[in-house]
């Protein structure tokens, strides 16, 4: 009991504590925009917070605007780039402002219809293949120089921020597959022990898949987990001149 009644007392310090933080507010932009009410224009809408009583991250500060301000907000909590990105404090007065992912169609507020992407992606056969036949009872063995080459690759979580930051990816995405699906491909080509390295480069033979890059390298600019789709897609214009 005098333990309970310990621990008791020291969080309610604790809360007293931050309770008594000074206000650190900062204003939160959003896009809104909902597909029930169609007459209605997008628009950007303020939310002001108490960064002493938020999360450190843009993702806290979403969710706290989700359950404590207005429920009606939109978005997915797996949101990579929120995830990771610290809410700056060290400029106070500057609005934060959040758009979704840009060239994309809008479910509503901050979700963007991923459906096509998905569908790039599966295009590739993201999967080890192999061409004898397996003991499923024993492993692929890999030398940890092949898999050492796998690095800065498998890392990918697929969040399209490098491929909708991508010019040629806004005008040609019909065709063109994109530096996180082409990022993808070239982890599979890279493998070693994948046996369909000629078929996967096969389904880039044309002038749209991978060609459409021109190295303008937004995407490694632009890519939260610090990886390097414009190397992958070099690597794989390199395989096949090759071949």
């Amino acid at each position: 009991l005098r333990q309970l009644a310990q621990r008791g007392f020291a969080m309610t310090a604790v809360s007293q504590m931050a309770s008594e933080k000074p206000a650190n507010s900062k204003t939160f932009k959003i896009y809104r925009w909902n597909p029930d009410k169609p007459t209605e224009k997008p628009r950007m809408q303020e939310y002001k917070l108490n960064l002493s009583q938020t999360g450190p991250m843009v993702l806290d500060a979403l969710i706290k605007i989700k359950n404590e301000v207005d429920s009606t907000l939109t978005f997915r909590r797996s949101n990579t780039l929120a995830c990771i990105t610290n809410i700056p404090k060290d400029q106070p007065t500057t609005d934060l402002v959040i758009y979704p992912l840009p060239h994309m169609f809008v479910v509503k507020d901050l979700v963007p219809d991923m459906t096509y992407f998905y569908k790039q992606y599966a295009s590739i056969k993201p999967w080890l293949q192999r061409k004898d036949a397996l003991d499923p009872s024993k492993e692929i063995l890999q030398s940890p120089e092949d898999r050492k080459k796998l690095d800065g690759l498998y890392e990918c979580i697929l969040c399209a921020c490098c491929s909708t930051a991508c010019p040629s990816y806004w005008w040609n995405q019909d065709v063109y597959l994109g530096p996180s699906v082409l990022l993808q491909a070239y982890r599979w080509m890279a493998d070693s022990r994948d046996q369909h390295l000629s078929e996967r480069l096969a389904q880039m033979e044309n002038a749209f898949s991978v060609y459409r890059c021109h190295t303008i390298m937004n995407c490694t600019r632009t890519c939260p987990k610090h990886l390097n789709p414009g190397n992958a897609i070099a690597q794989i214009k390199l395989l096949l001149a090759k071949n």
